[in-house]
């Protein structure tokens, strides 16, 4: 077949999502290419004697193609079922549809070779709504291009063909409007993709819509217990898998962290990266990532028998950059528990330390209890830790890392020290202290409790 010419005179395109106001051609692709061929030839004044012979030889073959419509939708249908896989699957699931289509199509188009001025606009709007209509039901672009091309050569053919058949010396005329014809096809080709194309990102944007608002809805707990099994299908995940949501925000303004991002689609560089394999969705909420991850698809999964071990792992291999919070809840069973797994993450997320880290729920849960509940984690706190408000805060700070230090030391004076770069006696001395102001006592588990309660209420309520 011809190449295709580019066209001298460019018909006029209409932005995306919009019909153009030119001519277009139907769903057999083919036909419209010619729609608009003679509209360059004939619609323009002679300017010959040659021209003018031409476009009669041109107009007297397109009325015998015309009165042989269906044969000629006949032929196209047959090509496109025998060249074209794509069409092939559309033909056997509607031939009568794709045959009104390619017969629509090579009416406008043939039309177009006989009264260009009259049918061009009808053309262009056609192949508009060809290439929408191609993209809405999944036919891939290459496909319906191949049909235009193949519906433009047909017609071609079929005007030589004619032409031999009634005048073969009228052959040498109709070689003149051949820049012409392949012109157009060319000319609705560009038309039909760019139909196609503006369709695909519209239906791309509806697509990722819907996703973002299914995740939201699962997350905030709003999701009909009915509509999760096609939230599932949707989101290609399995309705009763096993999840953890994970929560990550930065101390400093977020606005450079990444927008809402679901399953892959659209998806700019994640505020916290998951190990490699991972599937996972994302979701931006205020100055929130959350990230719902798949933990186990197999019955019998070997991290299902041991699941503090596989939120161990995944902790461990998380990556977090510097300043930005994340916390892990706890697993849930089934995408309808996610609005629970989200709020045990949040909880995560408060109890994690203001200048960043990650904080396994499991593993925090006192912490968790305190941040719980704000105001009381703030009312224990000013119980227990009240009294040393009376003192200087440079020496209510130091009796109070000193605590802590002895905490995380497991009660160890000699080591506590040697963290904070003094004698072992000098710990005693200091805990001493604490135990006559607050009239608590260390040795006492009950005391115990409340006292690492509250120091745990004064760091992350910033008490």
């Amino acid at each position: 077949m011809p190449h295709v010419i580019r066209s001298r005179v460019r018909a006029p395109h209409a932005s995306p999502g919009t019909a153009p106001s030119t001519a277009p051609v139907v769903t057999s692709g083919a036909s419209s290419v010619t729609s608009t061929v003679t509209s360059s030839v004939s619609s323009r004044r002679p300017r010959s004697l040659v021209d003018a012979e031409a476009v009669a030889v041109l107009h007297r073959a397109a009325q015998a193609l015309m009165d042989d419509l269906p044969g000629l939708t006949h032929r196209l249908v047959a090509a496109l079922r025998e060249k074209e896989p794509a069409y092939r699957a559309a033909i056997e699931a509607d031939a009568a549809e794709i045959w009104q289509e390619a017969n629509r199509s090579l009416r406008l188009s043939v039309e177009s070779l006989i009264r260009p001025r009259e049918s061009r606009e009808a053309a262009c709007r056609l192949s508009w709504r060809i290439g929408e209509c191609r993209a809405e039901r999944g036919l891939p672009l290459d496909a319906l291009l191949h049909a235009f091309r193949l519906g433009g050569a047909l017609v071609w053919q079929g005007l030589v063909d004619e032409t031999t058949r009634r005048r073969p010396e009228d052959i040498r005329l109709l070689v003149h409007v051949a820049a012409d014809v392949w012109s157009f096809v060319d000319e609705h080709c560009g038309l039909v993709a760019d139909a196609y194309r503006a369709t695909e990102r519209r239906l791309a944007w509806r697509r990722e819509n819907r996703q973002r608002l299914t995740v939201a809805a699962l997350l905030d707990g709003t999701a009909r217990i009915a509509d999760i099994h096609d939230a599932a299908a949707m989101l290609e995940l399995p309705e009763e898998g096993r999840y953890v949501v994970v929560c990550a925000s930065a101390t400093a303004p977020v606005s450079a962290l990444a927008p809402v991002s679901v399953s892959g689609a659209g998806v700019a560089a994640p505020v916290v990266g998951l190990p490699p394999g991972t599937r996972a969705l994302r979701h931006m909420s205020r100055d929130i990532e959350h990230t719902v991850v798949l933990l186990a698809n197999e019955p019998g999964y070997e991290g299902a028998r041991r699941p503090d071990h596989e939120l161990a792992a995944l902790a461990a291999e998380l990556t977090a950059p510097p300043g930005v919070r994340v916390g892990i809840g706890s697993a849930v069973t089934g995408l309808a528990a996610l609005g629970e797994a989200r709020g045990l993450a949040e909880t995560a997320l408060r109890a994690c330390p203001r200048d960043g880290g990650v904080v396994l729920l499991d593993e925090h849960l006192p912490a968790a209890l305190v941040v719980s509940s704000s105001r009381l984690g703030a009312a224990l706190a000013e119980r227990v830790l009240g009294p040393l408000d009376r003192l200087d805060p440079a020496d209510r700070e130091l009796l109070v890392d000193t605590l802590r230090a002895w905490l995380e030391a497991d009660g160890s004076a000699q080591r506590a020290g040697a963290r904070l770069y003094c004698h072992r006696n000098t710990v005693l001395n200091r805990l001493r202290r604490f135990e006559q102001l607050t009239g608590r006592s260390l040795a006492r588990p009950a005391d115990m409790v409340e006292i690492s309660l509250a120091l745990a209420a004064g760091r992350l309520l910033d008490i």
